[in-house]
């Protein structure tokens, strides 16, 4: 049975959920088109003020129906919508961690889970630097050791990365989480959107040159950070 609305649910705005519903179906279906996910892989939320939106626990992305989307209030007590998924914990985190984040997205990308099997260029960045558009539109993304699929452990250690690397002032917009693919995140859909795609394909870009390209060197690195402010 779904839950029923309460009051908490009239502190956010219809306008703005029935966008954020709308926005949630668009990318999971563009996502599904394109291979990026498979069956009911993968979750999407979107910060609406004090709630969240998110998909459905086992729902498969390409299929969304935009009333069945959860909505979950500040205080984390669900108020309309099918079952929330799992993962909705680690997202509300991380929008309460960067100030910036109000659209979250997991999947389980085939190169990026492919990449945590290989192996990945090192803990800290899982990929090296090898294409200026990682650089300005991706930066670091740090590996996150394996935990079972909803394992509120995960939230704590990505929590962590996204304060550290905001203290070097080198903030990140994603993380990849060991054998179950990348969480990414941005202030609205596209831009969260644009760093999945490009974190993907770098990474089969780099498992298809058998992980043998130099990272661009210091200077490219530099030149990329005085002129596009570039966040490595």
């Amino acid at each position: 049975m779904n839950p029923q609305p309460s009051s908490t649910a009239e502190t956010a705005d219809d306008e703005a959920v029935d966008h954020a519903r709308g926005e949630i179906v668009r990318v999971g279906t563009s996502l599904f088109a394109r291979g990026y996910v498979h069956a009911s892989a993968g979750n999407i939320s979107a910060k609406v003020g004090d709630h969240h939106l998110t998909t459905p626990t086992d729902a498969a992305l390409g299929f969304l129906e935009p009333d069945r989307l959860a909505l979950v209030d500040a205080r984390g007590e669900q108020v309309a919508g099918d079952r929330a998924s799992k993962t909705l914990t680690l997202h509300r985190r991380i929008c309460a961690a960067d100030p910036t984040a109000r659209f979250v997205v997991h999947t389980h990308s085939t190169h990026l889970v492919a990449l945590t099997l290989a192996g990945v260029w090192s803990d800290d960045d899982v990929l090296p630097p090898i294409t200026p558009y990682y650089v300005m539109k991706v930066g670091h993304v740090p590996l996150v050791p394996y935990h079972r699929p909803g394992d509120p452990r995960v939230a704590d250690l990505v929590t962590a990365h996204i304060a550290d690397r905001a203290a070097s002032r080198t903030p990140i917009r994603a993380v990849l989480l060991d054998r179950l693919g990348p969480v990414v995140w941005g202030p609205d859909a596209a831009t969260a959107l644009a760093v999945l795609e490009e974190l993907e394909e770098t990474a089969r870009l780099w498992l298809l040159t058998d992980r043998r390209p130099e990272p661009l060197a210091e200077h490219a690195l530099d030149e990329l950070r005085s002129t596009f402010n570039a966040a490595w």
